[in-house]
């Protein structure tokens, strides 16, 4: 069932040991936000685990081997980049104006963590054409278990969600689907206790747009500070 996406607010959860007390630490939802970045953005080409040495490759080299990665980016002609902790596959070659509007996107847990783009993308580009297929790595190359899919409309990402949930990937190994939902609240700790909201949405506003509202919890002991968050 799809969420709408509540407005843009500040929630400040539990406080922390020091940090910044403007320290973005949110991600899209069931994103984790310890990925970290990997490297900058390179155009990927090889085996499915890239390292750094080999996403230093041109994308268009004739000397590149013939992986399964490799023969995926040649029959569709999506290029795939490695940035900020994740392997973005697309948008298509051939995509003329905006990207995809909200709804479009879904969610794909339970992963095996050695699948990649070439055993995902077959699947659910049965359901629609795909813009985009994030999947999130870690530092071994291998993936983190998720990823996120982006169609061209929204009907081809419910199609997806319905007969792609529970679907088996592999022996034994059965994918999570679900339609993705915003999020659009930032959890901020660290803040000073004498910090109001007032002086916090100032603060914010001078980074971003689009801030409604700022929910501070007051400290138990002096309602006249917050508790850090």
């Amino acid at each position: 069932m799809e969420e709408e996406c509540s407005p843009k607010i500040l929630d400040h959860s539990l406080g922390s040991d020091g940090a910044s007390p403007f320290t973005n630490t949110s991600t899209s939802s069931h994103e984790d936000s310890s990925c970290g970045e990997l490297s900058p953005e390179k155009p990927l080409w090889g085996t499915a685990p890239v390292s750094d040495a080999s996403a230093e490759s041109p994308l268009g080299s004739e000397k590149h081997p013939s992986t399964p990665i490799a023969r995926l980016m040649e029959r569709t002609g999506y290029s795939i980049v490695q940035q900020n902790g994740q392997r973005r596959y697309g948008p298509p070659p051939d995509w003329e104006g905006e990207a995809p509007s909200r709804g479009c996107e879904v969610f794909v847990g339970k992963i095996p963590r050695d699948c990649f783009e070439d055993e995902l993308v077959p699947v659910f580009d049965k359901m629609g054409k795909i813009y985009e297929l994030r999947l999130m790595m870690d530092y071994s190359g291998l993936n983190r278990g998720y990823a996120f899919v982006v169609y061209g409309d929204v009907s081809s990402a419910k199609e997806s969600v319905r007969q792609l949930n529970n679907y088996e990937i592999r022996k034994g190994r059965t994918l999570g689907v679900c339609m993705s939902v915003d999020n659009c609240r930032l959890f901020v700790g660290g803040i000073p206790k004498k910090v109001t909201k007032e002086d916090i949405i100032l603060e914010v506003q001078k980074v971003t747009e689009g801030v409604v509202d700022v929910i501070v919890y007051p400290s138990a002991a002096d309602k006249t500070k917050n508790r850090g968050y």
